[in-house]
């Protein structure tokens, strides 16, 4: 086993990290407006775009989280890809024509061309409570595996992404995040392959022996065709959260939708959220692969330690067996997926959808200034949100189980509004939180054994509630709202 970083890992690191500014600096230049800083003036290439927003769907938690789950678990994860697929074509004929009808720069401005600028504020706010949460448990597992890897205290690693996302991204704006998002996505490829391979030749008896023990095991299981409804992880009930979790994931939330708005048409978004399909699912199975390949390498090496916190299973591998420069580009990919932040979506939410319409300021020079000031912001805020998940075992089911509180408020509202044409405002945020109440009431009770209903549920009861409370609080088109 080794464990110090090489020079030749510190080389790769250094290469990485220096196209990732590099990019940020010419991508950067002469930004005059929001328009230039939220949507790129909507003239991104339709590939870049593509590979930007899987950079963004992998992110840390996949990197680190999933390899953990096939360790622990199986590969029944891919289940919730399926519901995930029917979901961005969904997205893709119905969402994205409205965000585009109304030459939208945040998805929420479509909120207040459709009910108001309450339901406009309420969804802003429901995204800031979801993405601040979700990036935060995302922040902390990166956080956690580079710190295991470079032997560095968790709160040094935090703050040390913190700094250069708000860096790169207050300079750059959304083509830093596009074009580095682009590198993060074949260093994703590069990264897990090789690692995966790598593995695989350090398992007695090659690819064969691996399948043998992983099936004895039950690793490879990819179905569960069960009827326990309060287990997520039966078939149909990861299709069902993967449909409405991806939904509201891509359908809702401006970190990933933003990247979809910088291109010239719909027809070239729909074609974009398409193709992540075939771009996102590979990477999925190589992060599964090496969680597999890594609990085979261990039951053939019982002697070795394994970590405390099943979590930590890629870190732990990376920094005490993998070889000198893979050590380093499996700690780039980490470190890149990190620092993938949601800052430029909070600060295009906030001051688009909140500060611009309340303050009544058109200057662009000074909303530019606003809104890198609010990256600085929600940069400390997401930091905070990282530490405090410090605790935390099964990073990637609590990232769900956050996201199940608020995403199906935010679906909800906009099933609501895509698909009805009643009028409402003031009583779809009462909806909206009301719904929140009812998600956080369940998953309290859950996580309790009290009542026995799968966390996968959340979002599905959550925007059944939001978009029923919205129809009955509600007038037909052309009536007034009821107060």
């Amino acid at each position: 086993m080794t464990a110090a970083l090489s020079g030749a890992d510190f080389l790769v690191l250094s290469f990485s990290l220096g196209l990732l500014l590099f990019i940020a600096y010419f991508s950067g230049r002469e930004q005059k407006d929001t328009s230039d800083f939220f949507v790129a003036r909507r003239r991104i290439p339709l590939w870049a775009a593509t590979l930007s927003f899987v950079a963004t769907e992998i992110s840390a938690m996949t990197i680190v989280g999933v390899p953990a789950v096939g360790f622990k678990e199986n590969w029944q994860y891919l289940q919730f890809f399926i519901g995930s697929a029917m979901a961005r074509v969904f997205i893709g004929y119905f969402f994205i024509p409205a965000f585009y009808k109304y030459n939208c720069v945040t998805i929420y401005e479509f909120l207040g061309h459709r009910f108001g600028r309450f339901t406009q504020y309420s969804g802003s706010v429901f995204f800031f409570l979801t993405r601040l949460f979700a990036s935060g448990v995302r922040l902390y597992a990166a956080s956690l595996a580079v710190s295991v890897i470079m032997g560095w205290p968790l709160l040094n690693t935090i703050a040390v992404f913190t700094v250069i996302s708000m860096a790169f991204i207050a300079f750059g704006g959304i083509r830093a995040v596009v074009w580095t998002g682009l590198w993060e996505s074949v260093s994703f490829y590069l990264a897990g392959g090789l690692v995966f391979f790598h593995i695989l030749g350090r398992i007695n008896g090659g690819f064969w022996e691996f399948l043998k023990v992983a099936g004895e095991h039950n690793k490879l299981s990819l179905l569960n065709l069960g009827f326990n409804l309060s287990d997520p992880n039966i078939l149909l009930i990861a299709v069902i959260n993967g449909v409405f979790g991806s939904m509201a994931a891509f359908g809702t939330d401006q970190e990933l939708m933003q990247r979809l708005l910088t291109l010239s048409t719909r027809e070239e978004s729909r074609k974009s959220i398409i193709w992540t399909i075939a771009a996102t699912l590979p990477l999925v199975a190589i992060c599964l692969g090496i969680g597999t390949a890594l609990f085979v390498f261990f039951v053939q090496n019982p002697s070795f330690a394994l970590p405390a916190n099943s979590d930590e299973i890629l870190a732990y591998f990376t920094v005490n067996f993998l070889p000198a420069g893979l050590k380093g580009l499996m700690l780039s990919a980490i470190i890149l997926a990190s620092i993938d932040s949601p800052l430029s979506s909070l600060s295009s939410s906030f001051v688009m959808d909140i500060y611009k319409p309340v303050s009544g300021i058109t200057d662009e020079t000074k909303l530019l200034r606003v809104s890198r000031m609010s990256i600085v912001v929600f940069g400390v805020i997401l930091a905070a949100m990282a530490y405090a998940c410090k605790q935390a075992e099964g990073m990637l089911w609590l990232a769900f189980k956050v996201n199940g509180l608020t995403a199906g408020s935010l679906l909800g509202i906009f099933l609501f509004g895509l698909f009805t044409r009643r009028k409402a405002d003031k009583t779809n945020a009462w909806s909206m939180a009301l719904a929140f109440l009812s998600c956080l009431t369940v998953l309290v009770l859950t996580e309790k054994k009290i009542i026995t209903i799968g966390w996968s549920w959340l979002i599905v009861i959550g925007t059944t509630l939001t978009f029923v409370l919205s129809w009955a609080l509600s007038s037909p088109a052309g009536a007034e709202e009821r107060t």
